[in-house]
């Protein structure tokens, strides 16, 4: 682990605005808070913070308690959690009342987001030969029928909840992979936007407990696929977020049986409206945005 930075009280401030950054774009589809990490330069730190969470634990599990807590960065977590957590409950309400009242707009600067992430994610591969691309393959097509067969609603049980923080905050870490991405196919982002807004304290306990297990059991399991077998394991994400369009696009229809919706179908506009318009513009200022997000990271790599 490298060693991290001294701060001041000061420097403390600074953590919790990044987190602040970093907690907007997390409660966006197709920002990923990883991405704004590494803007931002705390990336290294980040990884290394949970990579430090399972020495921590041992040492408490040891009674090692003075020890645990000098070598475990908690001052630069806990400043980390404060501004990520001050974003999220301040846009929650926003996002989730525009869900309700204009989801078609709303989809279409998701499916905007995740169209340009798409295109930064693939550029990460450093080679395009025969097996990324049957992976590419295997996971759009996988994702897209996935979609298809998801029920339009899933269980809101609490062990549901549980699994779907430990599925999304693993997005945390990879940049360009957005972690309220992953809700909006889970079916579980309004859902857990309105418990967020509405103080389900419950069901946010049992969600945090998810995302601590989840970064905490998979970081290690990324990182090592990341480590051993880049190009494939990028190219099943880029092939994961093609085929995931089919659940964002904006125009959607439901089926209904005995005045029952059974399943939701995606349509075209019937037509070119001042709406379909706006949308189509909106589709465009998301690609933007994670364009120009892209732009800034790139700017900070070394060269």
């Amino acid at each position: 682990m490298n060693n991290p930075p001294t701060r001041t009280l000061r420097g403390y401030a600074g953590v919790s605005l990044r987190g602040f950054l970093m907690g907007v774009a997390d409660v966006i589809p197709g920002v990923s808070g990883g991405t704004m990490a590494f803007i931002l330069g705390i990336y290294d730190e980040l990884i290394d913070a949970i990579r430090a969470v399972v020495p921590f634990l041992r040492n408490i599990v040891s009674l090692r308690w003075r020890e645990a807590f000098e070598q475990f960065p908690w001052r630069f977590l806990l400043a980390l959690v404060i501004g990520i957590g001050a974003a999220i409950l301040s846009l929650a309400k926003f996002l989730h009342w525009a869900l309700e009242e204009y989801p078609v707009f709303v989809y279409s600067v998701f499916f905007g987001l995740i169209v340009a992430s798409v295109y930064v994610v693939r550029r990460r591969v450093r080679q395009w030969d025969l097996p990324p691309l049957l992976v590419v393959a295997l996971f759009a097509i996988g994702a897209y029928l996935l979609m298809g067969l998801r029920p339009a609603e899933t269980p809101n049980a609490l062990w549901f909840i549980f699994l779907s923080g430990m599925i999304a905050i693993c997005a945390m870490i990879l940049p360009g992979i957005s972690g309220a991405f992953i809700l909006v196919l889970l079916g579980k982002y309004q859902y857990i936007l309105g418990a967020l807004i509405n103080l389900d304290i419950v069901t946010v306990l049992v969600f945090m407990a998810g995302a601590a297990v989840g970064i905490i059991s998979f970081a290690n399991i990324l990182r090592w696929l990341l480590d051993h077998y880049h190009d494939l394991t990028v190219a099943a994400l880029v092939g994961f977020m093609l085929g995931s369009l089919r659940e964002l696009w904006p125009w959607k229809q439901a089926v209904l049986v005995n005045d029952i919706p059974v399943q939701v179908v995606n349509t075209l506009p019937a037509a070119f409206t001042g709406e379909v318009a706006l949308a189509l513009g909106l589709m465009l200022v998301g690609f933007v945005a994670v364009i120009l997000i892209e732009m800034a990271a790139e700017r900070r790599q070394p060269r």
